[in-house]
């Protein structure tokens, strides 16, 4: 049965309820973890280029599997595609926590990423078909508002729990939410979509399109090593073949027509991109930044990175409702200049800066992103017919998650040409704060071009 015949019988309050849910625990996840680096860096003896890959090795299946697994909702059922997610995500999440070293913690991440593609593949595609036009910006602004409010409790509870129970503790408390929700689910998310019933599904543009992702975001990382060059050429041939494949293909992964027949999708995706690849790496920064130069432990860390995302959630309610009623173009690119300003304040940290300064530049940074990611997640959904809405909430996910790798890629390649593949001892604390600098002149840079795409779309 189509998602057509069905949405008179589901509840949109219900269905919003447990999608927040389900979209409370992969941010939560992951800015958790940032926290408990440290401690995980000491448990297992990694060196801080290594430490990048927790959340490399998440990201990078994320963003590959997105589009072919929302593809593969519309084909099989945007629900069932997504409860399998959940609860892949919750095994692999509590078999996380019981990981014997590091190359299987970073296994089992790459594992949860997989699971999580499947989720965001079809989240926002089910929330925009169920949520009437009229209320879209508002149910878009209260489940952005679930993300940001899980990120956070994430530092919060993750400092906590890394501080009293050890780095552990946040695997299994996160998983045994996850088995939850699998519940939650089948309670209270019900009916199905397949808007794509009887279609085959695109393989071969599925690998090409895996090997593009995979060769641009692992190339971008190990930009400063000849074989990143290698990966980038391959990514680069990759998608030229995908793009070729994909326009000759009768059902393909994604119609490519979203982007070069709509200059309003393109744009917006675009906008999201930057603005990810401009902000994910903040929070791993600034946490080895609070805790190796200014003796934070995990729980203090915590208390002072909690201050964007509290302003995130503020932030993102208000202007998704204010997104069903002004231009939500406007809002986002307003919200991306108030980001360029939080990030050119982090420029100048120094192992003295007054706490109250870098709580003022995280406050920038918070009402930015709240008033970027719901109203330009609106203009993306709003952009395209109903038939698309998978392809587009998936879109919408990858731009997110690569630019999310490719934020980490920047840190990472930062940290690697100024301090190496070593531990961050105080003899190289002087070379760690260079590397933090240039890591917020680069996002600053690229959060001001960021700005351009998203005020572009509305000139013709």
């Amino acid at each position: 049965m189509s998602g057509h015949a069905q949405i008179s019988t589901i509840h949109p309050a219900r269905t919003l309820l447990v999608l927040c849910m389900a979209a409370f625990l992969v941010p939560f996840m992951g800015s958790a973890i940032n926290l408990a680096l440290p401690e995980i860096g000491e448990a297992f003896s990694l060196k801080a280029v290594t430490l990048t890959w927790l959340a490399t090795a998440y990201l990078i299946p994320t963003a590959i599997f997105q589009i072919p697994f929302a593809r593969m909702g519309d084909l099989l059922g945007r629900k069932r595609v997504f409860v399998w997610g959940v609860l892949g995500f919750a095994v692999c999440t509590v078999a996380s926590g019981f990981a014997p070293n590091g190359t299987v913690l970073i296994a089992l991440r790459f594992l949860t990423g997989l699971s999580s593609a499947m989720m965001f593949g079809s989240n926002i595609a089910i929330l925009t078909a169920v949520v009437p036009s009229k209320d879209r910006g508002k149910a878009l602004g209260i489940n952005a508002a679930t993300v940001y409010t899980s990120l956070a409790a994430g530092p919060f509870l993750g400092g906590l729990l890394t501080h009293y129970l050890g780095w552990r503790s946040i695997f299994f408390v996160c998983g045994a939410a996850g088995f939850a929700v699998v519940v939650m689910l089948h309670f209270f998310l019900k009916g199905e979509w397949t808007e794509s019933r009887g279609e085959k599904f695109d393989y071969v543009g599925s690998v090409f399109y895996g090997l593009a992702i995979l060769g641009l975001i692992h190339g971008f990382i190990n930009l400063t090593h000849a074989a990143g060059v290698a990966w980038l050429a391959l990514g680069a041939v990759s998608f030229v073949i995908f793009v070729y494949y994909e326009r000759h293909c009768a059902s393909p992964v994604i119609n490519l027509a979203l982007f070069s027949g709509n200059r309003v999708f393109a744009l917006s995706s675009c906008a999201a991109l930057i603005n990810y690849a401009a902000t994910s790496g903040i929070a791993f920064m600034l946490s080895l930044y609070l805790q190796y130069i200014r003796g934070y432990d995990a729980r203090g860390a915590g208390l002072v990175l909690i201050t964007q995302a509290c302003m995130m959630t503020v932030f993102a309610l208000v202007s998704g409702r204010l997104s069903d009623r002004f231009p939500a173009g406007r809002l986002a690119t307003i919200g991306m200049s108030v980001i360029v300003a939080g990030l050119v304040g982090l420029v100048f940290l120094t192992p003295a800066t007054p706490v109250w300064l870098i709580v003022i530049c995280l406050v920038l940074l918070g009402v930015g992103f709240g008033m970027f990611s719901s109203p330009n997640t609106n203009v993306i959904m709003s952009s395209v017919e109903k038939k698309f809405y998978g392809q587009a909430s998936a879109t919408t996910g990858t731009m997110r998650l690569t630019g999310q790798a490719m934020s980490m890629g920047i840190a990472g390649m930062v940290i690697a040409l100024h301090v190496g593949n070593q531990k961050i001892v105080p003899e190289v604390h002087p070379q760690f704060m260079a590397s933090l600098r240039m890591t917020f002149i680069i996002f600053a840079a690229l959060c001001a071009a960021g700005v351009y795409a998203s005020s572009a779309r509305s000139k013709r």
